[in-house]
């Protein structure tokens, strides 16, 4: 188990420096948004090196013909996310490809054992929505890494506590190539992992958790499964309670998540990922308390439910959405909280003055540019003419045409 880690560590280390090379080569690059939160053009795809690096060392050790049936069922979660990488596939067609994953796992390794018939529908559910959380998750310089890291490592120890070895080498080699990966991804991030790298993260882990609480009990299976998930959850139910209520598609992509909020709040990237990769450490644990029956499963149940209901309201009063102005309405905006509110003409009329605002700026931009167009020089000669004026106007000028061409990386 332990040459599992350390052979995961090693070479997602060494190919994700290979795969960061190549994702360059091709253009395979990720560019700034208003839908994301990095600065500048970063490749991505690091997620194939995670899955090449934690699957090669388990296949070559591992004993139990269902843990082959959930490495396969992963395998082909992480290429669903390569494709969508490359291609996008609608939404639709990954739930679709992860739905009939999950289903393999559940049919080999049993319902969960709470709810009679409905067993294999829950477990089916289980593995889909928290897969795709921890896709959610990955929205930041080393966060979905960082509480993949701490989450494996105390899973495997779990898994071990219930006679499933075989499980936890696959969990301490996917803690350890987690590892490996977050020097290229902590803030600032060199490569990503893409939906390859999260989507497979999010399966392991899900299919594992959904393993190890099998037939623990009902309470201790719903408070294990809660705990050990406990971060991605409550970014999920924030994100999608927050554009629900802002009116906004619950499936676009955004800066409204848990780690964005809180840098609203004045933390940094990296003090981000530590708090997140904390409290995702520090709920795990408390699976273990519950499956060693140390602590009553409804007491932390209760305390961790209450706890995830604070955060939430907490933070759906951090500010993450802009506001419009109408054309006729003044001073006065319509914020995040104010948009169930309105009725759908309104808003749309709102859409409409804003995109045709920023139509008109950016054909006042474009004549400034032929205006202020330097007459000679190279191509690579990026900087405008400055007129002598007392003023600094010709400064001023040129400082606004080298930003509209576009020098840098950074903005957007």
């Amino acid at each position: 188990m332990v040459w599992a880690g350390i052979s995961a560590f090693v070479l997602v280390g060494g190919l994700t420096e290979l795969i960061r090379r190549l994702a360059i080569r091709c253009a395979l690059i990720d560019h700034p948004n208003a839908h994301k939160g990095h600065e500048r053009p970063t490749p991505y795809l690091g997620g194939i090196g995670i899955v090449i690096g934690v699957l090669t060392p388990t296949l070559l050790v591992m004993g139990d013909e269902r843990l082959a049936v959930m490495v396969a069922a992963a395998a082909a979660v992480s290429g669903i996310g390569l494709i969508d990488d490359l291609l996008r596939l609608s939404p639709a067609t990954r739930l679709v490809a992860e739905t009939l994953a999950a289903v393999v796992v559940v049919a080999v390794y049993g319902g969960v054992g709470i709810a009679g018939h409905l067993d294999d529908l829950i477990g089916v559910l289980w593995i889909v929505v928290m897969t795709n959380s921890f896709n959610l998750l990955d929205n930041m310089d080393g966060m979905a890494a960082g509480v993949a890291y701490v989450t494996s490592t105390v899973l495997s120890l779990s898994a071990c506590m219930v006679g499933q070895p075989d499980v936890g080498m696959l969990l301490l080699a996917l803690s350890c190539g987690c590892a490996g990966f977050l020097p290229h991804n902590w803030n600032p991030a060199r490569i990503f992992m893409g939906d390859a790298g999260s989507l497979f993260i999010g399966f392991v882990i899900s299919s594992s958790t959904f393993v190890i609480y099998t037939h623990s009990g009902r309470m201790t299976t719903i408070t294990g499964a809660l705990l050990t998930t406990f971060v991605a959850t409550v970014d999920t139910a924030l994100v999608f309670i927050s554009r629900y209520r802002a009116g906004r598609p619950l499936l676009l992509g955004g800066t409204d998540h848990a780690s964005h909020r809180l840098r609203q709040l004045g933390f940094r990237p990296r003090q981000v990922a530590f708090a997140l990769s904390g409290t995702a450490a520090v709920s795990s644990l408390g699976g273990i308390t519950v499956l060693r029956g140390w602590i009553p499963a409804f007491v932390l149940l209760t305390i961790a439910t209450a706890f995830a209901a604070v955060l939430v309201w907490l933070l759906l009063n951090v500010p993450v959405y802009p506001s419009l102005k109408g054309p006729s309405s003044g001073s006065s905006t319509l914020g995040a909280d104010e948009w169930p509110a309105a009725s759908v003409a309104r808003r749309d009329e709102l859409g409409r003055g804003a995109d045709l605002h920023r139509g008109r700026h950016r054909g006042h931009l474009a004549a400034l540019r032929r205006v202020l167009r330097p007459r000679s020089g190279g191509r690579g000669d990026r900087r405008a003419p400055q007129a002598p004026d007392a003023g600094g106007q010709g400064r001023r000028r040129a400082v606004d045409v080298h930003r509209e061409r576009g020098v840098g990386h950074r903005g957007g």
